[in-house]
């Protein structure tokens, strides 16, 4: 009895290592040509802070690009967001297009839209995966807030 189950632990350790557990990706599909390579989108160059110069509502915009950058920084998978219609604020009623945080890397978030009502700019790509920077993420924060 002890044989066969050392041989089933053997041929278990076996098999996981011929799945690629070192290259696991959590989206297999990503890579597939028949849906080509994940988008990525990119920070703009500069935040829309910079565009109020010395203005009084710099200081207020400045306040709300630290707690967007903070908010995004801190996203993990498995995270819900709002992609319209609150990003920053827990997807509630007034959330036009939810997301899921799938993936993280270094100054980037990868999103799955997951559900989006039909007055939303993302109804119709819902289950698509992208990779967004870390700055465009605060760049939607800021640009809901009216900045």
């Amino acid at each position: 009895m002890r044989r066969m189950w050392v041989g089933a632990s053997v041929l278990a350790l076996g098999l996981s290592g011929c799945t690629g557990v070192g290259s696991f990706r959590p989206n297999p599909n990503d890579e597939d040509p028949l849906y080509g390579a994940i988008p990525v989108v990119r920070a703009p160059s500069q935040t829309r802070c910079a565009g109020h110069g010395k203005s009084s509502v710099r200081a207020h915009c400045d306040d709300a690009l630290y707690l967007g950058t903070e908010y995004t920084r801190r996203l993990s998978v498995g995270d819900e967001v709002c992609l319209e219609g609150g990003y920053g604020e827990e997807p509630g009623f007034a959330c036009k297009a939810r997301a899921a945080v799938i993936d993280t890397s270094p100054n980037q978030v990868k999103l799955e839209v997951r559900g989006a009502k039909p007055d939303s700019r993302w109804f119709n790509v819902e289950m698509r995966h992208a990779w967004y920077e870390e700055g465009a993420l605060v760049d939607l924060y800021l640009a809901e807030r009216g900045y």
